[in-house]
Order: structure tokens, then C-alpha cells, then sequence
């Protein structure tokens, strides 16, 4: 069987009778009366004229906006309210309390530091020790075009001790003194265990 081309007359003709009867859904809009004017273009607005300017003259300043300051994780913990003895906290500030022992979270990522710092944190509670360390590195910083924050373990190993399971035996989180890791390192104290 060959291929028709076009319509034969029946279907031209029960065509005519449904396009007859079928409501169109989008009615023609009228379409505008052509008068043979343009619109009007649209007025130029003038920019006002720029000052006179010498070769060495100051130029005027404008306002600097202030760059946001991002508090540090250290600046954060201290606004924390202290949940220990003062006098132990401290000597602990100091760095005469040695730490019972210490975890190096130092190059590994988020998602490998996060379990490791719950299980270490649990076994020190289990094992009755008291003040802990736990070494985050300070990170590196990043100078590309857009700003980051380095050292993202030394910013989220604070939130983590904070939440759920390490939040009911972690009683203070602080910074480390720098003979023990300074900026890169925290003091964790545990609530006693029992």
C-alpha cells in the first residue's frame, strides 16, 4: 500500500464539520488598528555632569563597609558559660593540668573525624578519665578568590561535643594552652562517669 498525500475529499469534508463545531480554546485577540505612527521613544534622562578633575588632586573617599567579623571558635567557647570548678578550670587555662589522653584528629576528614571523636570521647568517659585533648590542627588557609574558613575540624569539633551522644558527658569544651596544641587543640572536660 502506497503512501496518500493530502486529504481525500471525505476527510476534508467531515474536517469542515468538526473544525465547525469545535469552540475555539484562545479566541483571536482584535488586533491593534495600525494609525502609521510609532510610538514615541522614550526620553534620554541626562546623567549629571562629573566634577572638574586635576592631575594629583585627592579623589574624594567613599564610606568603607565593615568586613563582618566571624567570631573564632576560641571567642565562641569563651562566651559559654563555666559548668566547672573555677580553680580547676583555671589551671587548666594555664596548662598545668596534663591531659589523661589525647586524640589527633589532625588531617583527617569530616566524615572520618566525626565517629572517631564520639568513640574516643566514650571510651575516656568508660575509663574514668577526666580532662582529655583533642587536636584539631589550625588548617590551612586557602587564599583563592573567594573567602573560606580554615580549618574545618578546628571549627565543627566544638559543635559536635555540644550535641548528642558527647553532649551529656562533655561538661567544658575550651582552648587548649599552647603547650598542648594552642589554637589547634582542645581541652575536653568529662562529667565524672557513674
Amino acid at each position: 500500500m502506497g503512501r496518500r498525500r493530502g486529504l481525500t475529499p471525505e476527510d476534508k469534508e467531515l474536517w469542515a464539520r468538526i473544525a465547525r463545531t469545535a469552540i475555539p480554546m484562545h479566541p483571536e485577540r482584535p488586533k491593534p488598528v495600525e494609525t502609521g505612527l510609532r510610538p514615541a521613544p522614550k526620553p534620554v534622562v541626562p546623567r549629571p555632569p562629573l566634577p572638574d578633575f586635576t592631575i594629583g588632586q585627592a579623589a574624594t573617599t567613599r564610606p568603607v563597609a565593615p568586613v563582618p567579623h566571624f567570631p573564632t571558635p576560641a571567642q565562641r567557647l569563651a562566651q559559654q558559660p563555666l559548668r566547672m570548678d573555677h580553680k580547676i578550670h583555671r589551671r587548666m587555662a594555664q596548662g598545668k593540668l596534663a591531659p589523661e589522653a589525647r586524640l589527633d584528629l589532625h588531617g583527617m576528614t569530616l566524615a572520618v573525624a566525626h565517629p572517631e571523636l564520639i568513640r574516643f570521647i566514650l571510651s575516656c568517659h568508660d575509663n574514668g578519665h577526666r580532662l582529655v585533648l583533642v587536636i584539631t590542627g589550625k588548617g590551612k588557609g586557602d587564599h583563592g578568590p573567594l573567602p573560606t574558613r580554615p580549618g574545618a575540624l578546628r571549627h565543627q569539633v566544638p559543635h559536635w561535643l555540644h550535641m548528642p551522644p558527647l553532649s551529656g558527658i562533655v561538661q567544658q569544651v575550651t582552648p587548649a594552652h599552647y603547650r598542648h596544641g594552642g589554637e589547634g587543640a582542645y581541652y575536653v572536660y568529662l562529667r565524672r562517669s557513674g
